[in-house]
């Protein structure tokens, strides 16, 4: 059974255990206003967080990364994100309930996102939530962000877990393709940051969750 023996739950950040869209969108939305464009509803940004500042920015402007203005796009967005970004974030619903459970069971849980250690190491220490996480890896924590395994097996060696005992929950496709490289039993959260034309089903989950405390429905089997 995928989950019979799991010993540590790894989980994305964005859109799995926090709902930082309002902070994300309102720095994107700062683009348009500095430049006397009309601001848009955070309806509109919200399928695209789970594509970072690539995404954000495209909602915002209509530009892409082969736009000579891009780079200097993405910075000025970056400082404004920095500024904002303990503002309106807080965890989802279910999931302080849902790791005050996993830490009944007696299981590690960590954060493993493509956030860059700038954003990921101060949202996460600001937030009582993660006091009780084993680590934080952030995207550029190791050489390579996911869909590559490197971040999630990093995560895996410092909480002193074998990759077959973790588990990896995501709301990405990046995030199931990481967890199963890795040698992860997989979980999709289908509650994030789903892009209107992505449809998570055809991601290859070994689970789906509408809802954080469903996990526990999967872990279950595996306490004892």
């Amino acid at each position: 059974m995928k989950f019979a023996h799991v010993r540590a739950v790894l989980f994305d950040l964005d859109g799995t255990l926090i709902d930082s869209a309002p902070d994300l969108a309102w720095a994107a939305d700062q683009l348009r206003r500095t430049r006397g464009l009309e601001p848009l509803p955070l309806a509109h940004y919200r399928p695209a967080v789970g594509a970072g500042a690539r995404g954000l920015i495209h909602a915002a402007l209509g530009l892409g990364p082969e736009h000579p203005e891009f780079d200097a796009l993405k910075h000025e967005f970056f400082d404004t994100y920095q500024g904002c970004m303990h503002q309106r974030t807080q965890a989802f619903e279910q999931v302080n309930e849902t790791v005050a459970a996993l830490l009944q069971y007696g299981m590690a849980w960590a954060v493993v996102t493509n956030k860059i250690e700038r954003f990921a190491l101060p949202i996460t220490a600001a937030l009582p939530l993660f006091a009780s996480a084993g680590t934080v890896i952030g995207g550029d924590t190791t050489a390579h962000p996911k869909p590559h395994p490197a971040p999630l097996l990093e995560a895996a060696r410092r909480l002193g877990c074998a990759p077959a005992h973790c588990i990896y929950v995501g709301d990405d496709r990046r995030d199931i393709e990481a967890g199963r490289a890795a040698g992860m039993a997989t979980v999709a959260a289908l509650y994030g940051y789903i892009g209107h034309a992505d449809d998570p089903h055809t991601w290859g989950a070994d689970a789906a969750i509408h809802a954080p405390l469903e996990l526990l429905n999967f872990l279950q089997s595996g306490v004892h």
